[in-house]
């Protein structure tokens, strides 16, 4: 039984697959602490006694950001799994009328 129209459940499958590799990509490069992203991790921005405490919370960081992504990641799986649904549903009951 499909619940949205044919383009509304195509854009949903392309923005989906594109939600998937960028979090993924992003994932990975939180995952081997890319210097490029620093600014965006959190807990970093406090003052530190030493600098083992700073790498320490900076690890925790990234890694808490790979996660991020890749649990958004995957919910961009159920929203494709989801959009192809609707899609094969309405080309499906467009073969019937």
């Amino acid at each position: 039984m499909p619940v949205c129209g044919p383009k509304l459940s195509l854009c949903g499958l392309i923005l989906s697959v594109w939600g998937i590799i960028q979090l993924t990509l992003m994932g990975v490069f939180y995952y081997i602490r890319a210097v490029a992203l620093a600014e965006d991790v959190p807990g970093i921005e406090e003052e530190f006694h030493t600098l083992q405490d700073f790498y320490n919370a900076a690890d925790a960081g990234y890694t808490q950001n790979a996660y991020n992504c890749w649990i958004a990641a995957c919910i961009y799986v159920i929203t494709l799994a989801i959009s192809i649904h609707q899609f094969w549903a309405n080309s499906r009951s467009t073969l019937n009328v």
